[in-house]
């Protein structure tokens, strides 16, 4: 118990002045699960008004030693206000759990639409890359980077608007630049997979990716074997089927092209440790 009392002094040493409680909500059914917990839909019982209600378990977070990662995540999920950015109301704690209280996201995750419909339209792939874009430009100028953007970290919104949710890879980096290999394969960049300070290009080169399989259904690098996808990223090897149109596939393109591009000039001016 003396290190849950650690860890809840470290987290919420700037705790909000009146944070609610968990006689506040009424909780119904559960959304997900996580590494660390679960999210439940929940009502405020003052008001009735819906919210997601992320749970994380203290116990796990020790054990896999997160503290700091979850500590940066509420610090600059308390700082974003962003139309296209999934709000934190609040947050709390009891002697065994922490407590997001999460704007509700209608439709879910992106994922689940995507798995259900196979892929997208190019028109409702470009609005999603409109939105998502808007986010970022939101996020890198507060010197936030996200670095794990990929479907099941997309939600959608009462009108299927497109809401940038789940901070805990994301980081607040003043010079914009890092070392730390963090994310999802699929979507991790060759700068970053190569060991390589990175900056706020790995947002960008994920949104190609993104843009990718919205319109194909699957991730341009994708290989049931992890090696494989590692050399294809490295080496940029990937192709476009017939769906994609000319135009995507030039947006595509000039993502992973000037990426490439600013990659290569790292090898050669940015020396190894």
């Amino acid at each position: 118990m003396g290190q849950y009392v650690i860890i809840l002094n470290f987290i919420f040493s700037y705790s909000p002045p009146n944070p609610p409680k968990l006689e506040d909500f009424e909780v119904a059914r559960k959304l997900g699960e996580g590494k660390f917990g679960f999210v439940y839909f929940a009502r405020t019982k003052c008001n009735k008004v819906p919210c997601a209600l992320k749970v994380v378990s203290k116990k796990e977070v020790v054990r896999c030693r997160v503290e700091h990662q979850i500590r940066r995540e509420l610090e600059i999920m308390c700082h974003l206000r962003h139309p296209h950015i999934l709000q934190m109301y609040s947050f709390f704690s009891d002697s065994e759990r922490i407590y997001l209280v999460l704007e509700f996201a209608y439709h879910g995750q992106m994922y689940s639409d995507l798995t259900r419909s196979g892929r997208f339209s190019e028109v409702r792939s470009a609005t999603y890359v409109y939105q998502l874009c808007d986010a970022l430009i939101y996020c890198h100028s507060k010197r936030v980077l996200h670095r794990d953007i990929k479907p099941e970290n997309l939600l959608l919104g009462i009108n299927k608007e497109l809401k940038l949710a789940d901070f805990g890879w994301s980081v607040h980096a003043p010079s914009l630049r890092r070392r730390t290999i963090c994310g999802t394969l699929d979507y991790l960049p060759p700068e970053m997979l190569s060991g390589n300070t990175h900056d706020e290009r790995v947002d960008i080169w994920a949104v190609g990716v993104l843009c990718y399989e919205m319109l194909c259904g699957s991730p341009p690098f994708e290989h049931e074997q992890h090696q494989e996808t590692h050399s294809r990223i490295c080496a940029v090897k990937y192709s476009f089927p017939r769906v994609i149109s000319p135009n995507a596939q030039s947006l595509i393109s000039a993502v992973s092209v000037q990426f490439m591009l600013y990659f290569n000039l790292l090898k050669v001016l940015v020396p190894k440790d």
